[in-house]
């Protein structure tokens, strides 16, 4: 068995487990915003709840090395770009996989924008570093995103987008939820677990929820979802209903003030 097959294994230790990980890699492409300013308490929080990988940049190891659990799996995003630059969609590596492995890493993620003109570039950016994944042993998660006007959640092109990554290497893939039924195409067509982002910011935790219980009748291996969770009004409360909707426990009671 191979470095990687022993990693794969402890983010998905069996054939039905599921993955809760939670990016918060947000504070540099768009500033120091709600919950990410002091990444330390938000990690906390985060894993009070349940949440089993946190997503940074490298720098913000850091930050959050002395609030990761023994149990919780630390993933290192090496896309960079920032919301300040004109081609902002444009995302550059900024990192290697050499630098996650010495972090401590146990999966290390990068980012595709399908449709964007430099959709290219970042493609033959996934290849390299898939290629050094491969020479480590380390994992590799895309986060796969069409941003083609119009087809954002159109179930073909994220389905597209989905197994290209996979077919340049990533063994996770991640993107957005189109519908469950558009999603089931998504997840039949790549040959790698996917999980579920969670898109624009959501008013109500219910909807959140719902996501999240849609996300595995539609076949999602987990999410991962950044601000409707680290943004959350009780971030360890809304991540342990998230934890218990993904452990197959039920539906969660919400708070009062959002039960209908």
């Amino acid at each position: 068995m191979s470095g990687k097959e022993l990693r794969l294994r402890r983010l998905f230790p069996g054939p039905r487990s599921t993955l809760f990980a939670v990016p918060l890699d947000h504070s540099l492409s768009v500033g120091p915003i709600a919950g990410l300013a002091r990444l330390g308490p938000t990690a906390k929080a985060l894993q009070e709840g349940g949440a089993r990988c946190l997503i940074v940049h490298k720098g913000a190891v850091r930050e959050v090395q002395h609030e990761i659990l023994p149990s919780t799996l630390l993933g290192v995003h090496l896309s960079a770009s920032t919301s300040l630059a004109p081609d902002s969609g444009r995302k550059r590596i900024a990192g290697t996989v050499q630098e996650a492995v010495r972090l401590g890493a146990d999966l290390v993620s990068v980012q595709v924008n399908f449709g964007d003109p430099a959709e290219g570039e970042m493609l033959e950016d996934l290849g390299h570093t898939a290629e050094a994944c491969e020479a480590l042993g380390m994992p590799l998660l895309c986060m796969s995103y069409v941003k083609q006007k119009g087809k954002e959640l159109d179930a073909s092109a994220i389905a597209h987008a989905c197994r290209a990554v996979a077919d340049l290497g990533a063994d996770i893939a991640k993107t957005n939820f189109p519908s469950v039924e558009g999603f089931r195409q998504v997840v039949d067509s790549t040959p790698v677990p996917v999980l579920v982002g969670g898109g624009p910011r959501m008013d109500r935790e219910e909807d959140l929820l719902k996501l999240v219980r849609e996300s595995m009748t539609a076949g999602a291996r987990g999410i991962c979802i950044g601000r409707n969770l680290f943004q959350a009004h009780d971030v360890s409360a809304t991540a342990r209903r998230v934890a218990q909707l993904l452990s197959g426990g039920g539906n969660p009671t919400l708070p009062p003030k959002e039960a209908k």
